[in-house]
């Protein structure tokens, strides 16, 4: 059976060159917001002593979560440093601070949303499937073509690839909200944002902690992703050690993404404990 081909390649790259031509300039100014954030709280990290950054970070990791990680946050930092990849996991660090933050601002507006209404949960969702099936290579093609080779394309690759935990889990949380709480908040009169406000966001929060917990991490796990199209950091010392097999090198760049996936992993998860005991 000669069946013609769906041109669904075809419609794609047609969307993307009307995209390009007629969205130019909500790209260009998302490329210099973007830019300017992730270089500038790179430049903030690396400017200050490394010392005095790794006595910052194990101070709030004690705050955080007490002796245990704020000793792995003192000792994994001053491994890094020790191993000579600071600047680069700094710029790490800045990209996804940069993506999560992103991140959190799309996904929990989202997931309050879908919590809120059906017919929006229903829309939102196999779209999220499609985002988080789709290999994580594709994205850097539309990226790329938007906002050329750089920092910048790494930064939205890894936010359509981290933010849907946020949108889940928000959706989540607000919906496993007792509804007896949610009956009383409405037989006091509550308005909708009283009770969103005042009744489900906090009992709903070490849900969405965990669901940024788990977009934090997949932010991370594109650095290595990001650094082929020319993102800065870690990710691009093991991008350049596999290409040159050089084993010793690659281990230890990615020795330094592993220290700085698990600081960020226990912090998140103590806050998350924190404000279940809270």
């Amino acid at each position: 059976m000669n069946i013609p081909k769906i041109p669904i390649g075809e419609w794609v790259e047609a969307i993307e060159l009307w995209l390009e031509t007629n969205a130019e300039p909500v790209f260009d100014a998302i490329k210099l917001l973007i830019g300017v954030t992730v270089n500038t709280l790179a430049d903030a990290f690396n400017y200050l002593p490394p010392l005095l950054v790794i006595v910052i970070f194990t101070f709030i990791a004690f705050w955080i979560g007490r002796y245990r990680i704020a000793v792995f946050t003192l000792l994994g930092l001053l491994l890094v440093l020790n191993l000579g990849y600071w600047e680069h996991t700094m710029e790490t660090l800045a990209l996804v601070l940069t993506a999560s933050f992103i991140s959190i601002i799309i996904g929990v507006p989202l997931g309050i949303l879908c919590a809120a209404n059906d017919k929006a949960r229903n829309v939102v969702t196999p779209i999220l499937d499609f985002m988080q099936t789709m290999p994580a290579f594709v994205y850097l093609l539309p990226a790329v073509a938007f906002f050329s080779l750089g920092v910048v394309p790494g930064v939205v690759a890894s936010v359509i690839f981290s933010v849907p935990p946020t949108i889940r889990l928000t959706n989540l949380g607000i919906r496993q909200v007792p509804a007896d709480l949610v009956e009383a908040a409405n037989a006091f009169g509550s308005t909708p944002m009283q009770k969103l406000y005042k009744v489900q966001l906090p009992i709903a929060v070490p849900t969405i902690m965990a669901g940024i917990n788990q977009t934090i991490m997949l932010s991370l796990s594109m650095v290595v992703i990001a650094s082929m199209i020319g993102a800065q950091g870690v990710g691009a010392d093991v991008f350049k050690a596999v290409t040159q097999a050089r084993t010793g090198v690659g281990f230890e760049a990615g020795l330094a993404v592993v220290v700085l996936a698990i600081i960020l992993d226990r912090m998140t998860q103590n806050l998350v404990k924190k404000n279940k005991k809270g």
